[in-house]
């Protein structure tokens, strides 16, 4: 399984910073766990040697932090929308065929953070910001009401799981 993450300055390892998963409460796996985390995401964590993709979920709440390189991004993103049960952080990249095609489509909710993530390396240090924005889309309505609770900085837009805001639904 390729779980390289996208190179942006030489590293293949990015770590969500922590106050993004203290703000969204406590998972029960993490598919896509660091080798060496420094902090839990979850209260399981796979690494790669684990392989998340080979196991199944099993519909418990889920915390993905998925690698961006492909065809690992899509593979992960397709298991979350059929676990339906959690959050996964992306690059808001909505022009991509996988944006508009499966994540818009499956989620129940999206937060577009407001400024982008400056994240972790694997000795600690914090890098520099990120090359694109970043957002988290929910799985399943609490995950969104965790999302739309959290306190993270952003914009906010609940989907109806057809890819359309619920304002959208309504006329």
């Amino acid at each position: 399984m390729d779980t390289s993450f996208q190179k942006t300055t030489g590293s293949d390892e990015w770590y969500t910073p922590r106050e993004i998963i203290d703000a969204l409460g406590t998972f029960d796996l993490d598919p896509c766990a660091p080798e060496r985390p420094l902090w839990p995401t979850a209260r399981t964590m796979w690494d790669k040697q684990f392989d998340g993709l080979d196991h199944e979920w099993g519909g418990v709440r889920v915390w993905l932090n998925p690698p961006y390189s492909q065809p690992a991004l899509t593979r992960f993103a397709r298991r979350m929308a059929e676990n339906g049960n959690g959050i996964m952080l992306t690059f808001a990249r909505v022009d991509t065929a996988l944006f508009q095609d499966l994540l818009l489509l499956e989620a129940d909710a999206v937060l577009f953070l407001r400024h982008r993530i400056r994240f972790y390396r694997p000795d600690g240090t914090r890098g520099d910001s990120a090359g694109s924005g970043s957002c988290l889309l929910a799985f399943g309505r609490e995950n969104a009401y965790a999302l739309r609770t959290c306190g993270l900085e952003g914009v906010y837009v609940p989907l109806d799981g057809a890819g359309k805001t619920v304002k959208e639904t309504l006329f």
